[in-house]
């Protein structure tokens, strides 16, 4: 799995089917909610906004160990592309 970092936006955000600003909230909290939205929406693609400084090494991981497919994360901004497995 890559991570592509899109700081200087040379390449547009990949399609996404849902918009979830989770603004600061803590990553323990994140990634239970992240975790029943995903389960709710299978092969969907959901943008994720988490300002959390936790979430840039939280979400990545998250994704690896539940198949989750994270497709893009801009780091600087708190954004992340992440695809719910099927």
């Amino acid at each position: 799995m890559s991570i592509t970092n899109h700081s200087s936006r040379a390449e547009p955000d990949p399609l996404f089917d849902v918009q979830w600003d989770a603004g600061d909230m803590s990553c323990g909290e994140l990634l239970i909610k992240l975790r029943k939205r995903l389960r709710d929406m299978p092969g969907q693609i959901i943008r994720l906004v988490a300002l959390d400084p936790g979430a840039i090494k939280d979400i990545p991981s998250y994704c690896r160990i539940t198949g989750h497919r994270l497709l893009m994360a801009d780091p600087e901004q708190g954004i992340f592309f992440i695809q719910a497995k099927a």
